[in-house]
C-alpha cells in the first residue's frame, strides 16, 4: 500500500490544478489518471484555440453560471480570471483578448502550456499514476482514507490524509471524463444530479430538401429567445438539427422545456412595422421573393420562411421573421456535447467543497453540478473550483495535525 498526504484522482484541468497548489505546500502528492495520460480534455479544447478565460467584468461571471446562492461570486474571488492569465503567463505562454472577449494563449496552442504546466508539478514533487481506474474508498479509523484503483497488475491501494476528486462529467468520454464515477458516489450515499448534455446541438425534423441547399450554412445576425431567455449570435444548420453558441447559451432553460422550441429574430435591426414597410406593394406570391431583397436574407433564413410558405401578407412575413418559431427534439447524445450539466449536488458540499458526509474528501471541476457557457468559462470554473478545494485541503490537513 502507498501513502501520501493527498490523492487527487483525475487528471483534467481541475485535478492538474488541484495537484499544483497542494503540491507547492509542500505536501506529498499523487494524481491518479486512468487514461495513459493526462489533460486529455485539455488538449481538445485546444483544437479551438484554447479559450482559457474571457475578459468581461468578474462581476458578470457568476451569472453565466446561473448563480443565485453567490457560491460562484465567492469561487470567482479565490481564482479570478485575471489570477488564470496571469498564471498562464506565469508558465511563460503570453494571453491576448481576442475580438469576442475570449482570452487564448497568443500561439492558440494548449500543448505547449500542458507541457510546461506537467514539468512545474514534476519539479514540485507530484507523482503521476496513469491506467489507475477508481474503484473505491473507505474511511479508517484514523480518519484517513483508503482508495483502491484498478490497474493492469491487478487492485491498488493507496493510504490517503486528504482526496481531491476531479472526475470530470459526460463529455467526450474518449478523454476520460466518461461519468463513470457518478454510481460509485451514489452508491457511497452521495446525492448527485444526473448528468446531461450541456452546450449541445439539438435535433430539428428538416425537410431532406432544405438541407440539400442550407446544410452546414450559418444563420448569422440574429437574436434567439427560450422561455425568458434572450441571446443574439448566430446558428449553424446541420444534417441532424442545429449547432450554435446562441443554442449552448440556452441549454439550460431548453431543459425544462417539454417540448423544447425556439423562436428566432431574423431581422433583430428592424421592427415588424419597419420590415412590412419595406415589401407593403408586394403581392402574396412575390412577398417572400422582395423580401429576400428588401431584408437582404441570407439563404438559411430565406429557405426557413420558405418552409411556412404561402405568406397571406407583407406584414404576415415580417411578423413571421421577427417570431420564427422552431420546435426542437431531443438534444444530442452527451458524449457528442462540450460539457456537461448535473454531477455532485451543491448542498452535498460544504464551503471548501468538502463532502459534508466523508471529510476529507473534496470535489472540483465539472463533477460538481454547474455549467457554463462556451466562452472561457468552463475551464474557469475548472481552475476556480479546483483552487478552492485545494484551499480547503491545506486547511483540513492543518486543523487535524
Amino acid at each position: 500500500m502507498t501513502s501520501c498526504d493527498v490523492l487527487i484522482v483525475g487528471g483534467g484541468p481541475a485535478g492538474l490544478r488541484a495537484a499544483e497548489i497542494i503540491s507547492a505546500a509542500g505536501l506529498r502528492t499523487v494524481l491518479a489518471e486512468h487514461k495513459p495520460s493526462v489533460g486529455r480534455k485539455f488538449l481538445v479544447a485546444g483544437r479551438g484555440g484554447l479559450n482559457l478565460t474571457h475578459s468581461e467584468p468578474v462581476e458578470q461571471f457568476p451569472a453565466r453560471y446561473g448563480d443565485v446562492s453567490g457560491r460562484w461570486k465567492q469561487l470567482l474571488h479565490d481564482f479570478s480570471p485575471s489570477d488564470l492569465r496571469a498564471w498562464a503567463e506565469g508558465l511563460g505562454i503570453e494571453t491576448f483578448v481576442g475580438t469576442s472577449g475570449r482570452v487564448f494563449p497568443v500561439n492558440k496552442q494548449a500543448a505547449p502550456l500542458l507541457r510546461r504546466w506537467i514539468e512545474r508539478l514534476r519539479k514540485q514533487g507530484v507523482s503521476f499514476r496513469s491506467r489507475h481506474a477508481l474503484t473505491g474508498f473507505t474511511r479508517t479509523a484514523n480518519g484517513d482514507w483508503e482508495v483502491s484503483f484498478s490497474t493492469s497488475q491487478g487492485n491498488v491501494v493507496f493510504k490517503t490524509r486528504a482526496l481531491v476528486l476531479a472526475l470530470g462529467g459526460g463529455s467526450w468520454p474518449q478523454t476520460g471524463s466518461d461519468g463513470g464515477w457518478v454510481k460509485l458516489l451514489g452508491d457511497a450515499g452521495i446525492g448527485v444530479t444526473p448528468l446531461a448534455p450541456a452546450n449541445s446541438g439539438y435535433e430539428v425534423a428538416w425537410p431532406p430538401d432544405f438541407l440539400a441547399k442550407v446544410d452546414g450554412l450559418p444563420l448569422k445576425n440574429i437574436v434567439v429567445r427560450a422561455g425568458d431567455q434572450t441571446v443574439a449570435g448566430e446558428l449553424l444548420i446541420t444534417k441532424y438539427g442545429l449547432e450554435g453558441g446562441t443554442l449552448y447559451q440556452l441549454g439550460r432553460v431548453l431543459r425544462t422545456m417539454s417540448p423544447a422550441e425556439i423562436e428566432i429574430d431574423l431581422k433583430p435591426a428592424f421592427t415588424v412595422e419597419q420590415l412590412a414597410a419595406k415589401i407593403r406593394h408586394a403581392k402574396p406570391d412575390h412577398c417572400l421573393e422582395q423580401a429576400t431583397q428588401a431584408w437582404r436574407l441570407g439563404p438559411v433564413a430565406q429557405n426557413l420562411l420558405q418552409l411556412r410558405a404561402p405568406f397571406p401578407s407583407g406584414e404576415h412575413l415580417a411578423r413571421l421573421a421577427k417570431h420564427y418559431p422552431l420546435p426542437l427534439r431531443e438534444a444530442r447524445p452527451i458524449e457528442e456535447a462540450i460539457s456537461s450539466a448535473g454531477g455532485v449536488r451543491w448542498d452535498e458540499l460544504d464551503d471548501h467543497l468538502m463532502l459534508r458526509k466523508w471529510p476529507g474528501i473534496f470535489c472540483a471541476g465539472e463533477m460538481i453540478d454547474w455549467e457554463a457557457p462556451t466562452g472561457g468559462y468552463l475551464l474557469q470554473g475548472c481552475f476556480s473550483t479546483a483552487s478552492r478545494a485545494s484551499a480547503g485541503v491545506l486547511e483540513f490537513l492543518n486543523r487535524k495535525t
